[in-house]
């Protein structure tokens, strides 16, 4: 099977790396990809948001799935596009990707569906905003409606600065305040079956101790030693498999990966938000952890046989995510500065430890950083203590002048804090 990847962040450079070690894939493509990417996969250039052009691709490489990576071209409809091509795709129609698109969209199919969520308002003037910051108090939480690349969300003491976020957005949803630990549980589907993945937990504060402003993601852990073991199937049978169910029964489908975004609240579990999408950073560590060739199982999602697949298979191992920013970063990045030691962890810390790219780009025969996140440094071990180790040994020989990378991923739950 030849496959085509759309995208070019950390999130797509494991999902190569995953596929390019799965026997069953002959050919591996990426647009745009990055430099990393590059070594797996052969790169093409395309507008990821444009769906005719990603078809057009497709069709001219034989591809037999093509992967939308990214939320921006699943909102954009591009997994539409390509269906329409005739070429399987792993992704969302636009109108179901909504659950990501739409944060109000998403707490009305999630009342529909009876999932357990936070109480919220959605605004749009300023009378309502100041009614609904007022109805909940502090700590606020204030919601950007639409697509904001993981930093649309505003939680804070701050009456001035929630109304100040709130105000700039638009359409908003204001929530209660969820209490408790976060978790983030993907699942694979195709509209009828869910498949859910291992859970892991990410780090979105740019600073130690959870501290500064949010970001992407700033590393991610998996497995969660702490968790219920029966969260997953919980999970299951309270918020994913009622979603899917109210998207088909609402004649929108949602075939592709459904992420929950979690919290583990003295009142039981309550899903933060949905995203369309797999996650970043908690893919890298997810995908460390998957046995099952992937490429098969994206493919059952895209053509509506996961009904019929193998259980999937995990590693024992823990898998420990840290990610190497650029300066000033979740602010307006400094981008064009040459990273080192790349060899040198491919020389030392491998196969346990690797990079994955995600703002990088070649310049001059040089890598260089092109984003504000630019390397997902992931590795494996037989416990979160000895993935960490390995994942800050091989962080350590990375050289990215005015960097920047949390030491504490992983800390408490490895028992080292």
């Amino acid at each position: 099977m030849k496959v085509l990847v759309i995208g070019g962040g950390a999130r797509e450079h494991a999902l190569c790396r995953s596929l390019s070690l799965d026997p069953d894939v002959s050919a591996l493509h990426c647009a745009p990809g990055n430099a990393g990417i590059a070594e797996l996969a052969e790169l093409h250039t395309v507008d990821a948001s444009d769906g005719d052009a990603v078809a057009v691709l497709a069709r001219q490489l034989g591809a037999g799935l093509v992967v939308v990576g990214p939320e921006a071209p699943l909102v954009e409809g591009v997994a539409d596009a390509v269906r329409e091509a005739g070429i399987p795709c792993f992704g969302p129609s636009r109108e179901a990707a909504r659950l990501e698109g739409s944060k109000a969209f998403a707490k009305d199919v999630m009342a529909a569906a009876g999932v357990p969520t936070a109480r919220s308002y959605v605004c749009t003037t300023a009378a309502e905003i100041d009614a609904a910051l007022d109805a909940f108090g502090p700590p606020y939480v204030v919601k950007d409606d639409g697509l904001a690349a993981g930093k649309g969300v505003v939680v804070t003491g701050d009456l001035d600065l929630a109304r100040e976020h709130a105000l700039a957005c638009g359409r908003v949803v204001i929530e209660e305040y969820l209490d408790g630990p976060e978790v983030s549980l993907f699942a694979v589907t195709d509209g009828e079956t869910v498949v859910p993945l291992q859970p892991a937990q990410d780090f979105k504060r740019a600073l130690d101790g959870d501290q500064g402003p949010n970001t992407g993601g700033m590393g991610a852990y998996s497995p969660l030693p702490w968790a219920d073991p029966k969260l997953v199937d919980e999970v299951l049978a309270t918020v994913l498999q009622p979603t899917v169910d109210e998207l088909r029964r609402r004649g929108t489908p949602f075939s592709g990966l459904l992420y929950a975004g979690l919290a583990i609240t003295s009142r039981g579990v309550r899903v933060i938000e949905f995203n369309a999408r797999f996650g970043d950073p908690e893919t890298q560590v997810v995908l460390a952890r998957l046995k099952t060739p992937l490429a098969g199982l994206l493919l059952a999602s895209a053509e509506g046989t996961l009904a019929d697949a193998e259980p999937l298979r995990w590693s024992e191992d823990a898998a420990v995510t840290v990610v190497v920013a650029s300066h000033n970063y979740p602010g307006t990045p400094r981008t064009g500065d040459r990273i080192e030691g790349l060899d040198e962890v491919t020389a030392e810390d491998a196969p346990h430890a690797y990079v994955l790219h995600a703002g990088t780009r070649l310049a001059e025969g040089a890598v260089v950083s092109a984003g504000g996140r630019v390397l997902s440094v992931t590795a494996t071990g037989a416990d979160l203590g000895e993935a960490r180790e390995r994942a800050y040994a091989a962080v350590g020989r990375i050289r990215l002048d005015g960097s920047q990378h949390r030491t504490d991923i992983a800390a408490r739950a490895a028992g080292q804090v």
